[in-house]
């Protein structure tokens, strides 16, 4: 079983950061990309930023110069790092990653459980 827990999320002012974080656990062969999720209320969830194993990067326009993703694949973490924040960046974060079990041959997407997100003076 394999699970993914994010943390660092909570309450900042428009302009603040914030740093999110989501480790993997369990029984893991190999991860592949990683990505990071947010849902607002009432609205879909939406791609923020994903990272391949080998590094490359990709963001949605709305984030693009303020966040910042990496990982560390010795500690199977994954990293969100998010500066000047505004409050249409308020959600629910959620981190997925394409894990490869020992045995199998193909990877599964996991999901973690989310972390809000408030950004509101």
């Amino acid at each position: 079983q394999v699970q993914l827990v994010e943390s660092g999320g909570g309450l900042v002012q428009p302009g603040g950061s914030l740093r999110l974080s989501c480790a993997a656990s369990g029984s893991i062969f190999r991860i592949n990309a990683m990505g990071w999720y947010r849902q607002a209320p009432g609205k879909q969830r939406e791609l923020v930023a994903d990272i391949t194993s080998g590094g490359s990067t990709n963001y949605a326009d709305s984030v693009k110069g303020r966040f910042t993703i990496s990982r560390d694949n010795a500690k199977f973490t994954m990293y969100l790092q998010m500066n000047s924040l505004l409050p249409e960046d308020t959600a629910v974060y959620f981190c997925n990653a394409g894990v490869v079990v020992p045995g199998f041959r193909y990877e599964y997407t996991y999901w973690g459980q989310g972390t809000q997100v408030t950004v509101s003076s």
